[in-house]
């Protein structure tokens, strides 16, 4: 049965995935909470799903034309940069604080969403 969890992690996460929202957002929680797989391990888990699914994801945006390469180089580095340092950081951070501090994120993403609309009209 612990299986059907799983697979259903990962659709979640593809189909959020294909969306652009990041996979990670719904398959990581599931990971953690439902199956109890430790925090570093679901992120490892997340990262490796993230490059075939990513993958497919920006080749058909590309095919249709919905992709914007403006800055991309300006982003790009900073984010090369930050991800592998975070990922540094966290092999060493204790899996308790990896947890709180996810779902802060989630949390804070939580509430902009819920807030979205009002906040553009201040």
């Amino acid at each position: 049965m612990e299986v059907v969890f799983y697979i259903i992690a990962g659709l979640a996460g593809g189909v959020l995935a294909g969306m652009g929202m990041g996979g990670g957002t719904l398959t990581l929680p599931i990971l953690v909470l439902a199956l109890g797989v430790p925090q570093l391990t679901a992120q490892y888990a997340n990262l490796l799903a993230f490059l075939p699914s990513g993958a497919g994801a920006l080749f058909v945006h590309a095919k249709n034309g919905l992709l914007r390469t403006d800055g991309i180089l300006k982003m790009l580095v900073p984010a090369l940069l930050s991800s592998a340092l975070t990922a540094y950081l966290a092999v060493g951070m204790d899996g308790t604080l990896l947890k709180k501090l996810f779902g802060g994120f989630l949390t804070a993403v939580a509430l902009a969403s819920l807030f979205a609309k009002s906040l553009k009209k201040c």
